[in-house]
């Protein structure tokens, strides 16, 4: 089922302060996303995640900027459209669902102007999309908080609108659960067919869960690109720390192709630099090998291990390094803290003048 909604969204130059002489929450800020796509909002706590989650629903005024969905202006220059009329589904935090009304009269409360029976279709429709068909004389209380976030995008897909908003929406979820219902909100929303934009503060979950991600920092979007990109080529070394674990080395660079650094010549990715001189170079810790001393370009002293059960994140000290750096190894492990381990470097760096 494809719903002929599907718009693009597009936020240019929004900036929001909350008060005359208080910094800009927002500052320029400029996000872009297809219709049909689903973006994460990725950044720490005071960014302007949410600031920019309340100026797209329409609950802020921006100060500047605009943000049309499919070529509408709801915010810019001399226009501010309620939320009532901007055709935006919103799914909050904890569901939100109203404790007095049953599933079905819940999904059902934004279809104005349908008749009972369209109402019912629609309804039977969207529990059926979200995977609770049959839920619909449940009452809120009798439904678990995965089944209670699944029926709050329901109902905010029910009315077919042009945007669709989560807004941390699986925070009061336990882990063991967290997973799940995240990939049915995901696919619930591509048979949908909607545009959608989470908001989150968990790296994990945008990257696992988005087809992009803005990274936002200071109240600008730093990087915007596929999962894939923003993690393999983050676009400096701060969203290369914020988006994941990132091992950082001082570096010099030999003609674009490699770089010395303390952990030896590591070759650079073809498209990430072709700067000569110093810089910083960027590896993730499962870039990072632990090998025989003897045969190694570097070697270092255990000094931590973690075993999460797929893998372990290894501490060791290197030589001539002043900061430890972190592994990621798979597979059996055979080494412990105060062990001598040699190191190597497996694929290509990015290269940060």
């Amino acid at each position: 089922m494809t719903e002929p909604h599907v718009s693009d969204l597009r936020v240019e130059g929004l900036t929001k302060s909350y008060g005359p002489h208080a910094p800009p929450v927002l500052d320029g800020l400029d996000l872009t996303v297809p219709g049909g796509a689903l973006a994460a909002v990725l950044g720490p706590s005071g960014c302007g995640k949410t600031t920019l989650l309340r100026v797209i629903a329409g609950f802020l005024r921006a100060d500047a900027g605009s943000v049309t969905v499919g070529g509408r202006v709801l915010t810019g220059p001399g226009v501010q459209l309620p939320p009532e009329r901007r055709r935006i589904g919103i799914v909050p935090q904890e569901g939100a669902l109203f404790p007095h009304l049953s599933v079905a009269r819940n999904v059902a409360f934004g279809l104005t102007g349908l008749d009972r029976t369209a109402r019912r279709r629609r309804t039977e429709e969207m529990l059926d999309l979200v995977g609770l068909a049959g839920y619909g004389e449940r009452m809120p209380h009798e439904l678990s908080g995965g089944q209670q976030q699944r029926i709050a995008l329901a109902r905010a897909l029910a009315p077919r609108p042009a945007l669709v908003l989560l807004d941390e929406p699986f925070n009061a979820l336990d882990s063991a659960l967290r997973a799940g219902v995240r990939a049915d909100v995901r696919t619930a929303l591509r048979l949908s067919g909607a545009t959608a934009v989470l908001v989150t503060h968990d790296q994990q979950e945008a990257l696992s869960t988005a087809d992009l991600v803005a990274v936002v920092r200071d109240g600008r979007v730093a990087q915007c690109d596929t999962p894939q990109q923003v993690y393999r080529r983050p676009a400096d070394p701060w969203v290369a720390g914020f988006v994941g674990d990132a091992v950082l080395l001082r570096a010099t660079a030999l003609g674009g192709t490699t770089a010395d650094t303390a952990l030896g010549t590591v070759p650079l990715a073809k498209d990430a630099s072709t700067h000569t001189g110093s810089g910083t170079v960027l590896l993730r810790p499962e870039q990072l090998e632990l090998t025989e001393p003897a045969s190694a370009p570097a070697g270092g002293t255990v000094t931590d291990v973690r075993f999460y059960g797929h893998d372990a994140m290894v501490t060791v000290t290197v030589d001539g390094l002043d900061d430890p750096v972190d592994i990621r190894a798979s597979g059996p492990l055979a080494v412990q803290p105060g062990d001598r381990t040699g190191i190597r470097v497996k694929g290509e760096a990015v290269l940060h003048p």
